[in-house]
């Protein structure tokens, strides 16, 4: 295989390319936005999270969603109407409780092999995207959350992160901008935060420089077996003037999917599943100026209780983000889903004038188990890079590396396709 098609142009897809590129294959990156990084990649936490690896499926979880299903503001948001592919979604995820010590520290150790290697991408690029090495801060009101975290640290432990109990003390000299009163926290040196969205164009150009090839606008259809390879279709998406059903078509040697919410179709064609579910999340990015910058804090935190986080990009952006929506592929921006996180920066930073707050939602591909989907389907040829949920910033540089070396462990075999 010396041609590769990597579908999704989102920090997954980008990431893929680079280290397809690497390997010296030549690559076309397709994606249906007219840029790089304009969908679940654009305006995330931020965070780059090791101390965030906890996976979602454990009784506790359940319960809470359900104590929150009359809550319109709540946490955890699910839509009860029915829908198949919803509730069968959220019947693997119960399925795989038993799986949540294993699961957290797999991802534990995906994302320490992350950290690195996205840092030397960035050296190596010259990327500049508002990286703070200055740690991650879970902070907890109750000693029952606490204790929580206590148990959760031993899983993380487990996959190999150092990360410390802190008292209330310390949390205020760790974040001096930190208003409230907490039982105590947890604090990850090794963390860090960065803009996803700036860190995803970046290495776009930089795949780019090195040869990459990139179609934008571009709705893909369908990839179809051809004449040793396949044959990737799509259609111009969101250009004025188009033509409808007007299809192109590129030959290529192997696809890689990194498609976000479309790779479950797209896996089907493909004879492939992968069940990925839309979990909405919000964001919101303050505007600070004057007082306010003294007064964010540059120290990332991470609230267990109300699953919020906050990042702050150069001096003067502060990103706040969190909730988890089960509501379909619906990408509206609710004022009720937004005000928690406009209360919850007054809050805890008083002094942060949120007059010019601008609000965001993306949706997260999540599978079931919380894991994303990385190596071959079942056709020669086909891989998958998809399903990252809430951790694709975190965990994308390490997943683009393992399944770049899926891809040239079946070109060093020799594998063809058949058409």
């Amino acid at each position: 295989m010396n041609h590769i098609a990597v579908i999704g142009a989102g920090i997954t897809g980008i990431t893929t390319a680079y280290s397809l590129l690497d390997r010296g294959f030549s690559v076309t990156v397709f994606d249906r936005q007219r840029y790089a990084a304009m969908e679940t990649s654009f305006a995330n936490g931020g965070q780059l999270s090791a101390s965030n690896a906890e996976v979602w499926n454990s009784w506790p979880t359940v319960l809470k969603g359900l104590k929150w299903l009359a809550k319109s503001d709540a946490p955890l948001l699910l839509n009860p109407r029915p829908s198949w592919h919803k509730y069968s979604w959220l019947a693997e995820f119960v399925a795989n409780i038993p799986k949540y010590e294993a699961n957290t520290v797999a991802t534990t150790k995906l994302a320490i092999a992350a950290r690195q290697r996205l840092f030397d991408i960035a050296g190596r690029e010259n990327i500049d995207f508002d990286l703070e090495t200055r740690g991650i801060l879970h902070v907890y009101r109750t000693k029952r959350g606490h204790d929580h975290a206590a148990r959760v640290d031993g899983l993380l432990r487990r996959g190999g992160l150092d990360r410390r109990s802190v008292s209330p003390s310390e949390m205020k000299a760790i974040e001096p901008a930190l208003h409230g009163d907490y039982y105590g926290g947890f604090f990850t040196e090794s963390d860090s935060t960065g803009d996803i969205h700036r860190f995803t164009r970046g290495l776009a150009a930089a795949c780019l420089k090195r040869g990459a090839r990139f179609v934008y606008d571009a709705d893909v259809s369908g990839i179809e077996p051809a004449a040793g390879g396949y044959e990737v279709r799509w259609s111009p998406a969101h250009q004025h003037g188009a033509v409808p059903g007007a299809a192109e078509a590129v030959a290529v040697d192997g696809v890689v999917i990194c498609a976000g919410l479309a790779s479950r179709g797209l896996a089907h064609g493909l004879g492939d599943r992968v069940n990925i579910y839309p979990v909405k999340g919000y964001s919101i990015t303050v505007d600070l100026q004057g007082e306010s910058r003294r007064a964010a804090p540059w120290v990332s935190l991470l609230d267990d209780e109300t699953k919020i986080v906050s990042s702050r990009l150069g001096a003067d952006r502060f990103r706040v983000a969190g909730t988890a929506e089960f509501n379909g592929e619906n990408r509206d921006i609710r004022a009720d889903r937004v005000k928690p996180l406009v209360d919850w920066t007054r809050g805890l930073f008083p002094a942060v004038d949120t007059s010019k707050v601008i609000p965001w939602a993306g949706l997260r591909p999540m599978m079931p188990d919380m894991l994303p989907r990385v190596g071959r389907g079942k056709r020669p040829g086909v891989f998958y890079n998809t399903g990252h949920g809430h951790l694709g910033w975190t965990l994308s540089a390490a997943t683009a590396e393992l399944v770049a070396e899926e891809v040239g462990h079946a070109d060093a075999g020799g594998v063809r396709h058949a058409a």
